[in-house]
């Protein structure tokens, strides 16, 4: 059986923010965790619905560091209708916020950055922890994974993790090894691994044409190629597969409207999945990965022209019709 972690970045904008006023916190909850808009609703809401209604668990990590700016209540508003729905609540986190923090600042230095590795391993540890304890205070039980805000975590947040008790990370994207994490590990490192002290849980990956590889994000892939690499993925044994959503990813913010194409995607994988023998989704919660022991690294899907050809012009389509 392979084990499908469907796992989605819960976040607010910080790049929304102008004025922290609470009237914003409204207006970017609506268009960036809600998703509300011309032609219904595109995000958490939606998300809850459609893996309710197929039977499959989904891993929302949820960045807490708008409290520094909006209270607890901002957090506990995003987290609340995941726990009701039996849905998996884990820590996320993106430094951007500290910009906004003001006194409420946790680092003495009031360092702010980009990236979590933008900041030396004590100030790391000091943030996650800071994070770690806005989540619970939020409603959400101990997390025992983390995900880095743009992938930007390196060694140091491996380790500081570590000494906070986390079993795992899923920071280290194959696909984007050169532009986003910095953690030591390659191209080739696809599969659960013991690294600095947790298990680290790589995002998916398919071989691009030409070389390469493409990272499994449903904004990345089409349904076609999601399908394959699941399939894929079953037929060569491997025991988990790892794909990226977004809160607000099937929705244009700069238009308020649902895009209807990428939503569509999500939609019918759940539906496959519900529908697809040898394959199920987990959480960490209840199921969480382990290490395979193989050091072989996994075999990509294979590319295909034909399936990439048709999510460039479906792409290309969505932009035309949804922008940003």
């Amino acid at each position: 059986m392979t084990r499908i972690y469907i796992t989605i970045d819960t976040e607010y904008s910080s790049g929304l923010v102008r004025t922290g006023s609470a009237e914003e916190r409204a207006d970017n909850f609506a268009r960036s965790i809600a998703c509300e808009g011309s032609g219904g609703v595109a995000g958490v809401p939606h998300k809850l619905n459609v893996l309710r209604e197929t039977g499959q668990s989904a891993v929302f990590f949820v960045d807490p560091m708008p409290a520094l700016l909006w209270g607890t209540g901002a957090v506990e508003d995003v987290v609340g209708p995941i726990l009701d729905a039996g849905q998996d609540v884990q820590l996320h986190l993106h430094t951007e916020w500290l910009q906004w923090a003001g006194a409420n600042h946790p680092l003495a230095s009031r360092r702010i950055g980009q990236n979590l590795f933008d900041f030396p391993f004590e100030e790391q540890l000091q943030l996650i922890d800071y994070a770690h304890g806005q989540l619970m205070a939020a409603g959400a039980p101990a997390p025992c994974v983390f995900r880095a805000g743009n992938y930007g975590a390196n060694d140091d947040t491996l380790r500081a993790l570590a000494q906070l008790g986390f079993a795992y990370d899923t920071s280290h994207c194959p696909a984007l090894v050169e532009s986003a994490s910095q953690i030591s590990l390659g191209p080739e490192a696809r599969e659960p691994t013991q690294h600095c002290g947790v298990i680290e849980v790589p995002v998916a990956s398919i071989a691009k044409p030409g070389g390469g590889q493409r990272h499994g994000q449903i904004t990345a892939l089409s349904f076609a190629e999601m399908r394959a690499a699941i399939l894929h993925a079953r037929d060569q044994g491997r025991e988990t597969l790892s794909l990226v959503s977004h809160s607000f990813e099937f929705f244009s913010r700069s238009k308020g409207a649902v895009k209807h194409l990428v939503r569509r995607r999500f939609d019918k994988l759940c539906a496959f999945l519900e529908g697809t023998r040898g394959v199920t989704t987990g959480t960490y919660r209840d199921h969480p990965p382990q290490v395979t022991g193989s050091r072989e690294p996994s075999s990509l899907l294979p590319a295909n022209r034909w399936r990439t050809g048709a999510r460039v012009a479906e792409q290309a389509l969505a932009n035309l019709l949804y922008g940003s």
